[in-house]
């Protein structure tokens, strides 16, 4: 009862035949029909484009170009500064090093 049973393998009771060849048939040509073109059904919904959702797309997209506009430029701004106040920086220190030198 607690044992498990495997199945054993069955042995094969008669000969196997080879499969039958397949003899290559010939084609012959005949009109060709027309293929039919039908237009697929579409299952996204059509987009009404009304002047009030152009007006909308219109403004948001200047949006983002104004405020994609003002981050870059903030950036450069941002560079122009730091390398202006380097090279402030780089005077100082090279006047400071040259009146060492000097006493």
């Amino acid at each position: 009862m607690f044992r498990p049973k495997h199945p054993t393998m069955p042995q094969p009771t008669s000969t196997v035949t080879p499969p039958a060849l397949v003899e290559p048939t010939t084609i012959t040509p005949g009109t060709p029909t027309p293929p039919v073109h039908t237009a697929p059904a579409s299952s996204r919904p059509v987009v009404q484009l009304t002047p009030g959702t152009a007006l909308a797309l219109v403004g948001g997209g200047t949006a983002v170009v104004l405020v994609v506009g003002a981050v870059l430029v903030s950036m450069l701004l941002a560079v122009a500064i730091t390398a202006a106040s380097m090279a402030i920086c780089a005077l100082v220190i090279r006047s400071l090093v040259n009146a060492q030198h000097r006493r």
